[in-house]
């Protein structure tokens, strides 16, 4: 089988020990192209531009040749969703148990191991036969399940290929795949046994050999990132590199990106793992003189305290460009800043790397949180971001609050935040659980605040005048209702809907079948008595000013309308929504305008008319 995966990848197949156990065949020389069949002889061009031109077309066809020696190491990225087992697949490969002491078994941070040819042979050879060891007879007892789990297997493996094709990706099983770089392979695997694993390093190896030649010829142009920043004692402030391309030296001069601006520092020395090891575990180092692409490492030098994990490293050869590179590593702060709220209202937001930070921006940011940030920072919680977060407690308490991914405060700051700032620290090692902390957090100061604002809110209600039952149509004006929306409360302001909302004055009391009751609900039949409470309010008259055919509805101060929104935007169905827009629109919120309502006089006082026009200019 593994052969065939060579022959359907068209790969180079592994340099093998001879049989007598002489020396390792001779290394390939790998070619960019395949070349093509020599011209004949005497078909010269009779051109000299054709000449040249066929001449330089043959040369592009032949390639260059490229000495294995040249190519540095592929970088392999496991890729997948939160707790689907890559640091458990990465741990049966290396023999390690990393995923054991992760918090919550879930990684937070992102790792490196080195995997060397001769390592990787010989763990091969070590999980084909664990495989064996932990499954005896596997060939036999695949023979013999039955019908119904090979169709169960097939079933799965077709809604699978289902899925990635609904996605645009073409997949099929590793072993059967005949169009590699068209269609994905599909590699059933083992964490727990180890089967699949072999067939997964293979894969991967004739892969790189097939398609990847090229881009892994070495470069002398430096190209590394910062994964890291670590205290390690006896060294400092280390940062841990990925270094994909060029050469890095003890003594090298280089720029990283600061929280406080760029760091210019030299390299006072280089540690790799041992082979096979994670480098985020702790454990012993081997000092380098000097590391060549592709490797993982880490770098000890003076002043990497602020240094930000996730930013590029750089290597100043001339001091002439040393402003220029000092300028372009600043860019990948640029991309965070962006999303702080420039209103400087919300919450601070701390985590351990460049890269853990954008991941909580991002969440915060989606549409399903949505909370606004403030201030940002890396590293741990120190007293200036408790100060910087305590500006929240006067503009929005609730946002004083430091969301704390993958750090923790010190002391000192623990202290200032919650026994003299009144600044709230939420840390997690997990992104979701902070998350579910500050939710639980802002979901009881809401409840506090909708307690507070149901004392002074003025919901929305929609009444029908009930025929023949206005039993005083004067103030205090008496008449018998319907709520067909909403809950009328006494004390509430009421007006009329189809005449500009004119307010007709307040609900003094409420009454049915049984007596006085202090609201009336949706659907019921009740008698309310409307005082006025000003000269207007008080002139008001049913049969004059507004009839039974007339809507009457809650009058809604600017204040309760904020309020609704805020706290009881759930609490409302479509048609009260609709009659608090219908309000904040019109802007007749406590609004007695005179305008509005013919002037009002005695039955038995006769003005005269010029009298009345100057009332009603």
């Amino acid at each position: 089988m593994r052969n065939q995966i060579l022959v359907n990848a068209g790969g180079v197949p592994l340099p093998t020990a001879d049989k007598d156990g002489g020396a390792p065949a001779k290394r390939p020389i790998y070619q960019t192209k395949k070349s093509s069949k020599p011209a004949a002889h005497g078909a010269a061009s009779t051109k000299p531009e054709e000449h040249v031109e066929a001449k330089e077309k043959q040369e592009e066809e032949q390639g260059t040749e490229i000495d294995v020696q040249n190519l540095r190491s592929p970088i392999c990225c496991i890729l997948g969703h939160v707790d689907s087992g890559k640091t458990t697949l990465l741990d049966r490969i290396r023999g390690t148990d990393v995923q054991g002491g992760e918090a919550g078994g879930i990684t937070q941070q992102i790792g490196a191991t080195y995997f060397p040819a001769e390592n990787i042979k010989e763990r091969t050879k070590e999980l084909r036969a664990d495989a064996k060891l932990k499954v005896p007879g596997l060939l036999q007892s695949l023979k013999q399940q039955s019908d119904d789990v090979q169709i169960e297997f097939k079933w799965r493996l077709t809604d699978i290929i289902t899925q990635f094709k609904e996605q645009g990706l073409n997949t099929e099983l590793y072993y059967k795949n005949k169009e590699m770089g068209e269609t994905y392979s599909i590699v059933p695997t083992s964490a727990v046994t180890g089967e699949g694993l072999p067939d997964l390093l293979l894969l991967l190896l004739k892969w790189a050999q097939k398609t990847m030649v090229e881009k892994l010829t070495f470069k002398d142009e430096l190209q590394s990132t910062v994964l890291e920043v670590k205290v390690i004692e006896g060294l400092g402030t280390t940062v841990d590199v990925v270094l994909v391309n060029g050469v890095l030296r003890v003594g090298d001069q280089i720029v990283v990106c600061g929280l406080e601006g760029p760091i210019v520092t030299v390299v006072r020395a280089l540690l790799t793992p041992h082979p096979m090891k994670e480098l985020r575990v702790k454990g012993k180092y081997m000092n380098q003189k000097e590391i060549k692409a592709a490797q993982f490492f880490k770098v000890a030098a003076p002043g990497l305290k602020h240094a930000i994990a996730g930013t590029a490293l750089y290597v100043v050869e001339n001091l002439d460009y040393l402003e220029d590179v000092k300028e372009a590593v600043m860019e990948d702060m640029k991309s965070v800043m962006c999303r702080v709220d420039k209103s400087g209202e919300g919450v601070h937001v701390q985590a351990s790397t460049l890269g853990s930070l954008e991941a909580l921006l991002e969440l915060l940011k989606s549409p399903e949180v949505d909370i606004p940030v403030s201030g940002i920072g890396i590293g741990p919680i120190h007293t200036k971001d408790i100060k910087k977060a305590s500006v929240m407690v006067e503009r929005k308490n609730e946002y004083a609050t430091i969301l704390g991914f993958d750090v923790k405060p010190t002391p000192e700051a623990q202290e200032l935040a919650a026994d003299k700032l009144g600044v709230r620290i939420f840390t997690s090692d997990i992104i979701y659980h902070l998350f579910d902390q500050f939710k639980a957090f802002i979901d009881v100061v809401k409840e506090e605040k909708k307690k507070e604002a149901e004392k002074e809110v003025v919901f929305p209600y929609i009444l029908k005048i009930l025929p023949k039952c206005a039993y005083k149509t004067k103030d205090p004006i008496t008449l018998g209702v319907k709520v067909l929306e909403g809950t009328l409360k006494v004390g509430t302001q009421i007006c009329v809907r189809q005449k500009k909302f004119i307010n007709l004055g307040e609900v003094t009391s409420i009454a049915n079948s049984y007596g006085p009751v202090i609201e009336g609900k949706k659907g019921q039949n009740v008698v309310i008595r409307i005082t006025g409470s000003n000269h207007d309010e008080q002139h008001m008259e049913h049969g004059i000013d507004f009839e039974d055919e007339d809507e009457l509805v809650s009058n809604i101060p600017r204040n309760s309308i904020d309020l609704l929104e805020t706290y009881f935007k759930d609490d409302l169905n479509k048609e009260e929504w609709k009659l608090v827009q219908e309000l904040k629109s019109s802007g007749c919120w406590f609004k007695n305008n005179i305008l509005k309502v013919r002037p009002r006089f005695p039955r038995s006082v006769c003005l005269p008319q010029s009298n009345i026009l100057k009332l009603n200019p």
